[in-house]
């Protein structure tokens, strides 16, 4: 299955990743099943941005307060990797969930999307929404 995205918010990963480096930007990914219709980006609040990241919680609460009573819910998570290949690292792999979360991970120039399943993240395809 793909994901769907638009290419204003895959620029939009790109350049909260080049406007971050050299830390970790950050940021929530709402939707619906595989269509991420919105990236709300977050405070990176780790105490060492340069290498690793974690979302700010009260903006993680805001967002899912804002949710309800949507159709729209939080789908995945957003992160970059400002030195490193934008796949799963060992430590984002680590704190996997296996939930079936959506993960978004940007370099300065691209974007991959990975689900987090119950035994490893696996790759996802995407199809580019022009809207």
């Amino acid at each position: 299955m793909a994901v769907e995205i638009s290419s204003k918010l895959l620029a939009k990963m790109t350049n909260l990743a080049t406007a971050a480096y050299p830390r970790e930007a950050c940021g929530i990914l709402v939707g619906q099943g595989d269509r991420i219709e919105r990236l709300i980006p977050a405070p990176n609040v780790h105490e060492q941005p340069e290498r690793f990241f974690t979302i700010d919680p009260q903006t993680l609460i805001d967002v899912h307060r804002t949710m309800r009573g949507s159709e729209s819910r939080v789908v995945g998570y957003f992160h970059s990797h400002p030195n490193g290949r934008a796949a799963p690292s060992a430590v984002d792999r680590a704190h996997a969930t296996g939930l079936g979360d959506i993960w978004a991970i940007a370099t300065r120039d691209r974007v991959t999307f990975w689900r987090d399943d119950e035994e490893t993240f696996r790759a996802l395809s995407i199809t580019v929404l022009d809207v």
